[in-house]
């Protein structure tokens, strides 16, 4: 039987309890995504994470950690990164260097951001950060808003490729989200059903071109919560179309795909009809997803958290549900391959200073 590992979880607090340690002993659960409530100080969360590895070495730690408001640990060292759009109004800024000197400027202090970001968070024991956003900026949406490089899908495939090269060389994969654009639609997917009513060829030649752009570089990718109607009916994390025909086979995209979090609103009805999370994970797995992220649902006890992973196990033996090696396969891939730098050794590194003096 193919195994597979494909859910990725939460947990209420800043240390295991017994029922978290079971959850991440399940043989479907494939990793653990930590928020703020997870962390007290860096010597906290390096134990947290080395407590994980200690349960499962194959489990994979990741956050939200891009810049900017969302950014999970912000104290006890933790430097302050920018949001993504001051990078990209630095690539405005030529001053008297020259044109295109506020270009060069700007894709230096991303890979500078990218390797601070990746350096700090590994020195704790944190595998991969969902970063970067390759959503434009249309000025509509704010749940995107600043944390979007820009307007100009050029700039934005430039500067995230810079500051991957950074994530890189702290020994970190990426992730580009959210696929094929959240930031043409006002609504938030975490709060409403957001609806984008381009046509496909508008959307490829703007949103979702960097993705084709970065092809080469991105290691993961994550869709978003938003039907795009013109091209299906379904939000493009649930849609075959637009994760198999479009990402994988027009795009050339071949690593991971994340779901974003089934607890979103934007997550909650497909076809019109509300449904379960076992319902919601099966029909992204079906889609072309190789992970799914529930998230906030250990904060009551972790009953629906039981209830996917028994979930996904009946479909799995009534064959309702087949997983895909080539999914584990691509899972296991965005491990680090290499050792962190432990923080003491990180804070007197000549990289690590000269990166933080190149941040705007």
């Amino acid at each position: 039987m193919t195994h597979a590992a494909p859910v990725i979880l939460d947990i209420a607090g800043t240390r295991l309890t017994a029922a978290d340690r079971q959850r991440l002993g399940h043989p479907l659960t494939g990793g653990i995504i930590l928020f703020a409530r997870n962390w007290e100080s860096r010597a906290q969360l390096s134990a947290l994470c080395a407590e994980i590895k200690h349960l499962r070495a194959d489990l994979l730690i990741c956050v939200d950690h891009e810049g900017g408001r969302v950014q999970r640990f912000r104290t006890d060292g933790f430097t302050h990164l920018p949001p993504m759009r001051a990078l990209g109004e630095l690539w405005m800024k030529d001053g008297k260097g020259g044109p295109g000197s506020g270009a060069m400027r700007a894709t230096n202090a991303a890979s500078a951001a990218g390797y601070v970001l990746a350096a700090e968070l590994r020195a704790c024991g944190v595998d991969l950060s969902f970063t970067p956003v390759l959503d434009l900026d249309h000025g509509e949406s704010t749940v995107i808003g600043d944390r979007a490089f820009a307007s100009d899908p050029r700039v934005v495939s430039l500067l995230a490729k810079s500051l991957m090269h950074g994530l890189l060389r702290a020994g970190m994969a990426n992730c580009g989200k959210h696929f094929p654009g959240h930031g043409f639609v006002r609504a938030d997917s975490h709060t409403d059903i957001p609806v984008d009513r381009r046509s496909l060829k508008a959307i490829l030649a703007e949103d979702a071109a960097p993705y084709g752009w970065l092809n080469t570089t991105l290691d993961s990718v994550m869709p978003a919560h938003v039907i795009y109607p013109k091209v299906d009916a379904r939000p493009a994390g649930f849609s075959s179309r637009w994760l198999n025909d479009i990402l994988r086979h027009q795009l050339g995209f071949g690593g991971v795909i994340f779901s974003d979090d089934l607890s979103m609103a934007g997550a909650r009805q497909i076809d019109g009809r509300e449904v379960t999370y076992t319902e919601a994970a099966l029909a992204a797995l079906e889609a072309g997803c190789d992970l799914v992220l529930l998230c906030n649902q250990s904060l009551d006890g972790g009953a629906a958290v039981d209830a996917l992973l028994d979930g996904l196990a009946e479909a799995q033996l009534k064959a309702r549900w087949q997983p895909r090696e080539a999914s584990e396969m691509r899972r296991l891939a965005l491990l680090p391959h290499s050792p962190a730098m432990p923080w003491d050794d990180l804070m007197c590194a000549p990289e690590y200073i000269h990166a933080l003096e190149l941040l705007p």
